[in-house]
């Protein structure tokens, strides 16, 4: 982009960094989430939790499908803007 460009653009710069420190956050975020070290400790203390009898064996059951779904995600490397999942 020529100079010309870059001087009427720029008024936007601010959205534009905006844009981009959201794509940042949004990406941190979803490698947190699908980090199969957050995965299995969640798996962890979901099991203490029906142990201990705070949840339902089918509350169990359901939240567990979720974490290993995320967990099999997680470690095919699967997460990331180029699947879907990212902006």
């Amino acid at each position: 982009m020529g100079l010309i460009g870059e001087v009427l653009l720029l008024p936007f710069a601010p959205v534009r960094g905006s844009g981009w420190v959201i794509r940042q956050v949004l990406n941190e975020a979803e490698r947190l989430y699908y980090d199969p070290a957050t995965v299995r400790a969640e798996l962890a203390q979901l099991e203490e939790r029906l142990e201990a009898g705070e949840i339902e064996e089918e509350e169990f059951d359901r939240i567990e499908d979720e974490l290993l779904d995320r967990l099999e995600i997680g470690l095919r490397g699967g997460a990331g803007p180029g699947d879907g999942t990212a902006l």
